[in-house]
């Protein structure tokens, strides 16, 4: 009887690898060697599964992606006050801190957007879905009336989001500029100044 094969858990394993590579060498001087060594295989092993390292990486980003999208809309969903909604979404993207694994990962294999067209890709999917789950937040808190927005819905979610990252990475550099709280609080202001929605004293202290 054949044995079952093992490609999809190997696969799998060679996932987890690259995806401590990066966070250990970063992107830009991430080698296959050290995918194969965190992996403990050769080198052609790796290669038997995923013909490049482009490949391979592809399928780190993609799984990252998921992850940070899937967490949010979840949460987002659980959560019927869109007053508490937004202010789950802009605690949920920004960084724990350098070492938030997730949030460090995309950040590293977004250096990759400018280099792969598949790449860049799934990075505009990436910052779309944000956008989209951005504003319809924004659009129930003005149907309810909790919020009253300065812009139309779209325009102020690609706000956020181009925020968000861009205060996350300030809070992940090697030698951050700004902490998590401070991040949060920057974002909370802007937030309230275009839904004139005070977000920061939403919730009491034993709440917080």
């Amino acid at each position: 009887m054949a044995r079952p094969s093992r490609a999809h858990e190997k696969r799998a394993e060679l996932v987890a690898a690259a995806r401590q590579a990066v966070l250990r060498h970063g992107v830009i001087d991430l080698r296959l060697r050290d995918v194969a060594e965190q992996a403990d295989m050769s080198t052609g092993s790796v290669l038997y599964y995923f013909p490049a390292l482009t490949d391979l990486l592809r399928e780190v980003q993609h799984e990252a992606v998921e992850r940070f999208c899937v967490e949010r809309e979840r949460a987002a969903s659980e959560e019927p006050d869109p007053r508490r909604r937004l202010l789950g979404m802009i605690r949920s993207g920004l960084p724990a801190g350098s070492d938030d694994e997730l949030c460090v990962l995309l950040y590293e294999l977004g250096t990759y957007a400018r280099r792969d067209p598949a790449y860049s890709a799934q990075h505009i999917r990436l910052c779309e879905r944000q956008v989209t789950l951005y504003a319809s937040i924004l659009e129930a808190g003005a149907a309810t009336g909790a919020f009253t927005l300065t812009r139309d819905a779209v325009t102020l979610a690609r706000n956020l989001v181009m925020l968000e990252d861009g205060l996350g990475l300030h809070v992940t550099q090697a030698v951050p500029t700004l902490d998590a709280g401070q991040a949060e609080r920057l974002l909370l202001t802007y937030a309230a100044d275009v839904t004139g929605c005070d977000l920061e004293n939403l919730e009491g202290p034993d709440e917080r």
